[in-house]
């Protein structure tokens, strides 16, 4: 978990520093922790599937969470929790020179749902931007043009929000001429 505030520098250190040289933003997603820890569904039951053939009969291992509860006061002592914090944004970027993977998770409150942008270090972030202002209504500060990319511009709301209604009718758009 990175602070979105320190996200541009060391977004920069990842990308020029030759230690890491991550110079390929592999893709730029959203989270949205609204019901996360209130549902009885959201205890992790998956099993991982092995290797093995079907014969041998493998024990399945145990998925785990990676956003565990954070404890009482977390936010106060300058750390992450569930009530400062709704949506996360997740980079996950690769390094042509070294074949290594990272993935970095920016926390973004639902009061004031704003990070900076990356365009400017990566190109192709300004596709990945736009698709997650559209579908969850994550602003980037900076974008140069942060519009809809996937849902016309008369859409109303953003539909990966898990508080977003699932019968809400949208407006009817004519064809443009």
């Amino acid at each position: 978990m990175l602070q979105r505030d320190a996200l541009l520098e060391v977004a920069r250190t990842l990308k020029d520093d030759p230690a890491f040289a991550f110079d390929l933003l592999m893709d730029l997603c959203g989270v949205d922790y609204l019901t996360f820890e209130r549902m009885r569904t959201s205890s992790p039951t998956l099993a991982t599937p092995s290797p093995l053939p079907y014969y041998m009969k493998p024990k399945p291992v145990r998925e785990a969470w990676e956003r565990l509860p954070a404890a009482p006061g977390a936010a106060q002592a300058g750390g992450v929790s569930h009530e400062t914090h709704r949506f996360d944004v997740v980079y996950h970027l690769y390094s042509t020179g070294q074949n290594r993977r990272l993935r970095v998770k920016v926390p973004v409150p639902a009061a004031d749902p704003i990070v900076d942008s990356v365009t400017g270090l990566w190109r192709c972030a300004d596709w990945f931007e736009r698709e997650v202002w559209d579908m969850f209504g994550i602003r980037f500060a900076g974008h140069p043009h942060l519009r809809r990319i996937l849902l016309y511009e008369e859409f109303q709301g953003h539909p990966l929000r898990k508080d977003y209604p699932v019968n809400k009718r949208q407006p009817l758009v004519g064809p443009v001429n």
